[in-house]
């Protein structure tokens, strides 16, 4: 059994990026954790209605993708700055510690929303071997309507050099991404179910599977 983590910026974002690889991980009996680093409240000027619609999904995500434990930091989401990582990087150590996780999902270094780069920067400032020695694996996923849009220079370009197969999962990573409603349109909007299974197509074409989703790996240590 190992420890996974995925970390997102905003909830959906894990389902977007991950929602197959989870699911696969809780088929072969592995311990899923999430940490969501913003979140939304009514000081922020969102509704009563809408912040308790947000919760339920956050519960509803879950437990259908079978999450042991959640961890909600509750920045002001589309906040984020580089004054939070003060505070921020000692909650994702702590968490860490407790979690041991072998295997980390993190948002993309160079996604077009700065939430998710502050959150990249907090996560990789705890992965560092001598002070967290059980991490093994750290993979960065590609967040759509978020990767596509970063800048597309060498240094920003997401880079996938690791695929996991996920062509039994599809249709429940469809099924759960509808819970967040609220995200998804119609194409050509970016966050569209059309989208979404055109990447997950694209990517399983890439390494000869029906449905894939793809990661830039940045860190893999080989040890019992």
């Amino acid at each position: 059994m190992k420890k996974i983590i995925v970390i997102s910026a905003h909830p959906d974002d894990e389902v977007l990026g991950v929602g197959g690889t989870l699911l696969k991980h809780q088929s072969q009996g592995d311990e899923l954790y999430w940490l969501i680093t913003t979140n939304i409240s009514e000081d922020s000027g969102f509704s009563k209605e809408r912040v308790l619609k947000r919760q339920n999904e956050i519960k509803k995500v879950e437990k259908r993708i079978g999450i042991k434990k959640t961890f909600l930091l509750n920045y002001p989401t589309m906040n984020l700055s580089s004054r939070d990582l003060i505070h921020m990087i000692p909650k994702i150590s702590d968490i860490f510690n407790e979690v041991q996780p072998e295997i980390i999902y993190c948002l993309n270094r160079s996604d077009a929303h700065s939430d998710h780069r502050f959150t990249f920067d907090a996560v990789m400032a705890c992965t560092k071997s001598f002070r967290y020695p059980f991490i093994k694996r750290v993979l960065l996923y590609e967040c759509i309507s978020e990767t596509e849009f970063a800048p597309a220079v060498p240094e920003k370009v997401f880079q996938p050099n690791y695929y996991v197969d996920i062509s039994k999962f599809f249709n429940k990573k469809l099924e759960i991404m509808k819970i967040y409603e609220s995200e998804i349109g119609d194409h050509p909007f970016p966050r569209s179910m059309r989208n979404i299974e055109s990447l997950a197509v694209f990517r399983g074409a890439s390494v000869g599977v029906e449905y894939a989703e793809a990661f830039q790996m940045i860190k893999f240590i080989d040890k019992d």
